[in-house]
């Protein structure tokens, strides 16, 4: 009996030594697309080289050298240093990534803003909406494991994947790749859900260890996604909120301009904030964090990249207070100034009806308007900084998922 424990603990240790071998060489193989393409970025003429979007392996080329290149649009016309950072993970919902781009000509300070998008969606649709910004400098990056880039292998939706709902026995008998690995509820992944995670943590690391504009820079890098919309005083706020955390609240990991309130209350709150611990139901919009928060993070590398949730931002409530010891506490304006306008996606049947959303926030700024460009700010508010338990939503028990996630940092 002891020996016939002995051998199965073995033979799942090789499995998974398997399973860890073909992702390396599977991330080895997309590093070699990469060397490939270095021959090809070295001369000037290649810093604006066009995106080609006419098969996978074009693309994958193409990804490769604009990570690489890293050409950043306007800087003719803008060449003071950033003062602030904001990174757009982007999808593929043009129609709402043209309101955003919208709004962002309209707040006052943009000028002062580095725009970095992160494309896990490869369009020209998509590309033509960001190419036309010509007020502030712009940095397009991609997501190299996007599920486009592998329509029918890991880390996309390969056909030898076990189907979601079947169970571990008969996912065991039908001998189908992830078998030994249904998440917490006995379901097997789904690329369309675990993508978003993986896209997530890798712009991290990109951005903060790899985009080369960057290196020295000591400010805020803030995150927004293409479905949301930034009020016109949006970078006032941001200033005067970094200056009372100085003041008031040095301890604070993150500042927190939106909230899912959506522009209400606003001649009550439009220069309150409050202190709290960080909650993914409020503060996983238009989120800011400095040098020192990154690092933080990248402490619990491994445990982000198990943790059986294939939403980030739960996974990070998760974190505060766990792996890192001391829940991260957040200074967040009480009034948001970032909206969200996404009615369909990953999360939502219906269809996208972003009209329907140009029109919910031209009321909203209309309602507002008078109370925007507070002259100054305060803390009104100052919630407990405390662990939040919740209930794991599953969905990332794929040990596939957890190597590539976990070796983001080794493979930018």
């Amino acid at each position: 009996m002891r020996f016939k424990i002995h051998k199965r603990n073995a033979l799942v240790f090789v499995l998974v030594a398997l399973i860890a071998l073909c992702v390396v060489i599977r991330l080895r193989k997309n590093e070699n697309v990469h060397q490939e393409i270095n021959k090809d970025v070295a001369s000037p003429a290649s810093a604006t080289s066009k995106f080609q979007y006419d098969t996978v392996f074009n693309m994958k080329k193409s990804v490769y050298g604009s990570n690489y290149r890293q050409f950043i649009h306007n800087a003719d016309k803008f060449s003071a240093d950033p003062q602030l950072v904001i990174v757009v993970q982007v999808h593929k919902r043009p129609a709402y990534l043209r309101l955003l781009v919208d709004s962002l000509e309209k707040v006052l300070g943009v000028h002062n803003i580095l725009l970095i998008f992160s494309q896990d969606y490869f369009s020209e649709e998509i590309a033509s909406e960001i190419e036309r910004i010509d007020f502030c400098r712009v940095l397009q990056i991609y997501f190299p494991y996007s599920s486009q880039l592998y329509p029918a292998e890991f880390p996309g939706q390969d056909p030898k994947d076990c189907p979601r709902d079947i169970s571990k026995d008969s996912a065991i008998k039908m001998n189908c790749n992830n078998a030994d690995y249904p998440d917490s509820y006995g379901h097997y992944r789904e690329s369309a859900f675990t993508q978003a995670k993986h896209h997530w943590w890798w712009k991290l690391h990109f951005v903060w260890e790899r985009v080369r504009v960057l290196q020295g820079y000591t400010g805020h890098v803030l995150f927004i996604e293409e479905d949301n919309y930034l009020l016109p005083d949006f970078y006032h706020v941001f200033e005067g909120m970094v200056a009372l955390k100085k003041k008031e609240c040095p301890d604070c990991d993150m500042l927190a301009l939106g909230n899912h309130d959506g522009a209400t209350q606003f001649e009550e709150f439009a220069d309150k904030v409050e202190t709290s611990g960080w909650m993914s139901t409020r503060h996983n919009i238009g989120m800011a964090m400095p040098r020192e928060t990154y690092y933080k993070l990248m402490g619990c590398n491994a445990e982000f990249c198990t943790y059986d949730d294939y939403n980030w931002d739960w996974t990070l409530q998760h974190l505060s207070g766990s792996c890192i010891a001391k829940p991260l506490k957040v200074l967040a304006a009480r009034a948001s100034r970032v909206l969200h306008t996404g009615n369909c996606g990953l999360h939502h049947n219906q269809g996208c009806q972003p009209e329907v959303a140009r029109q919910e926030i031209k009321g909203l700024l209309d309602s507002s308007q008078k109370f925007l460009f507070p002259s100054s700010f305060i803390v009104n508010s100052q919630q407990p900084v405390e662990h939040k338990n919740h209930m794991i939503n599953g969905g990332w028990g794929d040990i596939r998922d957890h190597i590539l996630c976990k070796n983001y940092a080794n493979i930018l």
